[in-house]
Parts: C-alpha cells; sequence; structure tokens
C-alpha cells in the first residue's frame, strides 16, 4: 500500500471514500473545503479510475475517457475553464469515406438525414409512458440505417437492442471539449494534494452502528458516512460486503445495469488520409465498417480505432494482438494494404476486463430507466453511491462521475454540519 497526496490520511476521518476516479476526486475536494475530513481509498497502484493518460512515442494519449462531451453542463469543462486549462474544442465536421474515396456531398447528405431521421424518432417514441428497447424506434432509414445504428450502439456502450429507449435520449452530446495532455492527466491534477491510499481493497463496509466500518487490506477505518463510487459491474460482483445487506431496492438498482462496452485501438498512421485534428472518420461500402474512427489526435500521427461491444467481445478468447490485426485488416480493406504500410498498432484497451472496472461504463437495459435515480438516495444517512452510473444527463463521461460525486458530497455535508455547510 502506497499513498498519493501531500495530506496525511485521516486514520478515522469524517468520510471515506471509495474510489479515486473522478467521482472519488470531486466528492473529496467538496468535502474538504467545506472543513470535513476524509480519506480515499484506492484498489489501483494509482488513481483516476478510467480515466488514464499515457505516453506514446512522446506524446499523451487517453486510454480511457478522452471526451469533455456537453461542455455547458460539464462540470470538468467549468472548473477548467476557471483553471485556466488548454481546452480545446472537438470539431463539427468529420471525415466521410466510401469504399475508400472521400465520399460525395449527396453521398454524406444521406448520412446526415438518416441520423435526423432517427434522432427524431427515438425523441418522439420516448415521450411515451412505456419504456422499450431504443433500436424498436428506429425508422426505416435507407442505406445509411445500419451505419446509423451502429454509431449510436458504438456510443451508448451496448447495440440498442439492448438500450432502454427513456434512457438513451438523456445523452448530451453537443459542444464537445478535448483537454492537451490528455483527460486522465487532467483528472489526477485535481487530485492533488488529496489524502489517497492507493493499493487498498476495500473488503466490507459495515453500517450497523452509528457511524459506519470499513474493513479493507489495510486494515479497518471507521467514518461518520461513507462514499461508494465503485463501478456498478464491480459491485455486482460482491467485490464489498455490506453488514447489514443493502436494501432489495438499492441490490436490484445495482444488478439492474449491464456492462457497456467502449474500446480502441491506439494507431500511429503518420501517412493516413486523414487531414485536421482530432475528427471523427466515417468509412462505409465495404463489408466491415468501423463504428468509429477519432483521426490525428491533437494533429499528431496517432488515431483511436473505436470497438464497440459485439467487435470488442469477439477478440476476449483471443490473443492480445488480435485487435491490432482487425484494425489493419479492416483499413486495408478500404483504403488498401499500401496505404497502411507505415500504420502500426501500439495498444487496445480492454475495460471490460479490467478488474476494477469490469465494463468502460454502465447501460440501462430497456425497462430499467430508473435505475439511476434509484441509487441516489443514501443508505441508513451513512452510504452514499456516486459514479458516472447515477447521473441522468452525463452518464458513461468523467463529467457525469464529477457530478454525482459533487452531489453526494453536497448531501453528505448537509446532514453532517447542517445549515451552516453553504451548499
Amino acid at each position: 500500500m502506497k499513498t498519493e497526496s501531500s495530506t496525511t490520511p485521516a486514520a478515522d476521518p469524517d468520510v471515506i471514500i471509495v474510489g479515486a476516479g473522478s467521482a472519488g476526486i470531486a466528492a473529496a475536494r467538496h468535502l474538504l473545503a467545506h472543513g470535513l475530513t476524509v480519506t480515499i481509498l484506492e484498489a489501483r497502484d494509482r488513481i483516476g479510475g478510467r480515466t488514464l493518460t499515457r505516453s506514446f512515442k512522446g506524446h499523451p494519449l487517453d486510454l480511457g475517457a478522452h471526451w469533455l462531451h456537453a461542455g455547458p453542463i460539464n462540470p470538468l469543462v467549468k472548473l477548467g475553464r476557471v483553471r485556466r486549462e488548454p481546452l480545446r474544442r472537438a470539431p463539427v465536421d468529420g471525415h466521410f469515406f466510401v469504399r475508400g474515396r472521400p465520399g460525395r456531398p449527396a453521398e454524406s447528405a444521406a448520412l446526415d438525414r438518416a441520423f435526423a431521421m432517427a434522432d427524431r424518432a427515438m425523441t418522439q417514441a420516448a415521450k411515451a409512458r412505456e419504456d422499450q428497447a431504443a433500436a424498436r424506434a428506429l425508422p426505416p432509414m435507407g442505406p445509411q440505417g445500419r451505419r446509423v445504428a451502429a454509431i449510436h450502439g458504438l456510443v451508448s456502450g451496448r447495440p440498442l437492442d439492448e438500450v432502454s429507449l427513456h434512457d438513451f435520449p438523456s445523452m448530451e452530446y453537443a459542444d464537445n471539449l478535448f483537454i492537451a495532455g490528455g483527460l486522465g492527466a487532467y483528472v489526477r491534477r485535481l487530485a492533488r494534494g488529496l489524502p489517497i491510499r492507493l493499493g487498498v481493497i476495500v473488503r466490507s463496509i459495515n453500517w450497523s452502528a452509528e457511524g459506519v466500518r470499513v474493513e479493507s487490506s489495510a486494515g479497518t477505518m471507521r467514518g461518520k458516512a461513507v462514499v461508494v463510487t465503485t463501478p456498478m459491474a464491480v459491485l455486482q460482483q460482491d467485490t464489498i460486503r455490506f453488514a447489514p445487506a443493502l436494501p432489495n431496492a438499492v441490490q436490484e438498482a445495482i444488478h439492474g445495469f449491464t456492462q457497456g462496452v467502449y474500446e480502441h485501438v491506439v494507431l500511429h498512421w503518420p501517412d493516413s488520409p486523414f487531414r485536421g485534428a482530432d475528427r471523427l472518420a466515417s468509412l462505409t461500402g465495404r463489408h466491415r465498417e468501423p463504428p468509429g474512427l477519432l483521426t490525428r489526435i491533437d494533429n499528431t500521427p496517432f488515431h483511436f480505432f473505436e470497438l464497440d461491444q459485439p467487435i470488442a467481445a469477439s477478440f476476449d478468447r483471443r490473443d492480445a494482438h488480435a485487435p491490432h490485426r482487425y484494425a489493419r485488416m479492416v483499413l486495408a480493406e478500404h483504403f488498401g494494404h499500401q496505404a497502411i504500410r507505415n500504420l502500426s498498432a501500439l495498444h487496445s484497451t480492454a475495460w471490460r476486463n479490467d478488474p476494477w472496472s469490469r465494463a468502460s461504463w454502465a447501460v440501462v437495459p430497456p425497462g430499467l430507466s430508473a435505475v439511476r435515480d434509484a441509487l441516489k438516495a443514501p443508505v441508513g444517512e451513512m452510504i452514499w453511491f456516486a459514479g458516472e452510473a447515477l447521473s441522468r444527463a452525463q452518464w458513461g463521461t468523467a463529467g457525469g462521475a464529477w457530478e454525482e460525486g459533487e452531489r453526494a458530497a453536497g448531501e453528505i455535508l448537509a446532514k453532517l454540519t447542517g445549515p451552516r455547510s453553504g451548499g
């Protein structure tokens, strides 16, 4: 076990926070700013959770969350502007290729129309009282219909027949931004000075008496409240035992989520056919069409070849380089083998198999759109859950996790300090 802080973690703090990802960091900053003591327990040997920046050939790249979605409502964007962080707006225009050539204006317009039809149909259908699979609301969209469904499935984390229609339209993807140096590095900066204990595995949380008792690989710790930011897919594994057991409604909500999968292969492709920084590329007209491709990240030769849940799952029983070969095969199919002669695949992510995440984010299946809100009520006025899974408008994002960490912290402050907390 080691610490990563300039503050010694309290032995028995006011609030114990499980997890040093965006939600845990946000909660800790908020609580400390209002005079409470906190200690963050993190199972990994690093902070950041599913935000992680690493260097490739001297360039920082995000292996987890990399978009700052929905700038007007994203707390990490607001905070970044206050801190004068190096934010940059994501381009609205992207690349559109058909069988390896730039798409004609009419072909690009057909894809735009298909997206507009899908968005209108799903938004309208979601107004109905009865929930259903998002796929059932899709209208006939012509030849581009399959492409639209694939892209929406990628950003949803599951195919649309496995995603709640009532939950789907809550996503906000306007006004996206990136941050130079990586989102993971930014989140890490926000954790400076926090009392964090790394390599500590929480095994049980006892809330049978006044306050909570947390048993971990580093021993026993007591506090007045606990914030659990552990991903839903990990909580579903019963890695943390609660005593007494959580109420049935809470357990059902935790187990209501399904595994969201969004992985990518890091490509170094100096002579790729794409021009301009940070632009999405849509490749169509071949047997295999990648659901997503982010090109020339931060104006470098690096690209993200995105893998949706069905494609990523097909690699689970294969060797570690199978995603690399797949990316090369697909790009050769679109542009020819000569075009990829200088392409190298450097890394592929596998958040779906990481023991401390088990998913890229939490997805709500059809009929279960209420589970996000069901977990917001504290358990016994001692246990608060937080994380991207609880965010209605920013689920699946670091901004959503941050928002929920601050929400939980605000509620704890109101309980422990009363009116003088100041919000």
